[in-house]
């Protein structure tokens, strides 16, 4: 059985499902949000559950879900093409020997999650997910109870404050820091403003990688949509839990600091590294050329 402990850490280890709990495991179906938990404020990792056609969302979230559609049909597709994005980054940086994963912002577990596929090519791998949404966290816990291979941490925190992330238990327990690490930042820093310090705590979580580790990055970028497509996305997000923040290539290459880029580098998303089923071109068909985001790999030298 699954154990989640009382230091805010989900464990599926041995000693984890020997330990006694006190736990009662919930399916989605049964779950109730916690009362202090606003359900009238969009959330970023609901609207995106929405956008994969998922059901994990409330009525706010669909009306700004929806509002955003309109604005940008693409969305559906850009979310979807983003989840293969990971799945296949994933696969890349296991088959190169990495065995741990740190997911933040991993919103809500889907098929194709980070353990999932990190599991499947290496049964050792050890991820742990973080994010900000108590949603998230219930979740991955009901995800996770299924999948007993490996070990799969979740941790509730913000990206915002990376001081709190490197330093919990949880991450310290799961995470040898001096190997290397595939640090995942995918479709979240576009919630992160310059004057909050997007580059600085990037920089943060780099410095405490070790020389082999990877960073996994997917950013939406107003370089493929329409401006006013843009202009409306970000409008619509200010009523949501964080402001949309869309940024040139030039202002999402920085953030991979001196790590050095994988091929193809840094590149539109559905560019990285298709395989077949996932655009295996590199002339995008009629229809993906909107999907307004960048994705790259880089590794630390």
């Amino acid at each position: 059985m699954a154990h989640w402990g009382r230091d805010g850490m989900y464990e599926d280890t041995a000693a984890g499902r020997a330990a006694d709990t006190d736990w009662n495991w919930v399916r989605a179906d049964d779950w109730q949000p916690p009362s202090e938990l606003d359900t009238g404020i969009p959330h970023t990792a609901r609207m995106y559950d929405y956008y994969l056609g998922g059901k994990d969302n409330f009525e706010a979230d669909r009306k700004a879900a929806q509002a955003a559609i309109a604005a940008y049909p693409a969305l559906p597709l850009l979310a979807r093409t983003n989840r293969q994005f990971l799945g296949r980054a994933v696969e890349f940086v296991a088959g190169r020997g990495i065995r741990q994963f740190v997911d933040i912002g991993t919103g809500i577990p889907a098929v194709g999650s980070t353990s999932e596929v990190a599991q499947r090519v290496a049964p050792d791998a050890r991820v742990v997910y973080v994010d900000n949404d108590p949603i998230v966290a219930t979740h991955a816990r009901a995800l996770l109870a299924g999948h007993p291979t490996g070990h799969t941490s979740v941790i509730e925190a913000d990206l915002r404050d990376p001081a709190t992330i490197l330093g919990h238990p949880a991450l310290a327990a799961a995470v040898d820091l001096s190997q290397p690490v595939a640090l995942m930042l995918v479709a979240v820093l576009h919630f992160i403003r310059d004057e909050d310090g997007a580059q600085q705590i990037v920089r943060a979580l780099r410095d405490a990688l070790a020389p082999g580790s990877a960073l996994i990055l997917s950013h939406g970028s107003p370089d493929f949509a329409s401006r006013e497509s843009a202009a409306e996305g970000t409008h619509i997000y200010k009523s949501a839990s964080a402001p949309l923040v869309l940024r040139p290539r030039a202002g999402v290459e920085p953030f991979f600091g001196d790590f050095e880029f994988a091929g193809p580098g840094l590149v539109q998303l559905p560019l990285w590294r298709p395989t077949p089923g996932h655009v295996p071109t590199t002339e995008l068909p009629e229809g993906w050329q909107d999907v307004s985001a960048y994705a790259g790999v880089a590794f630390k030298p």
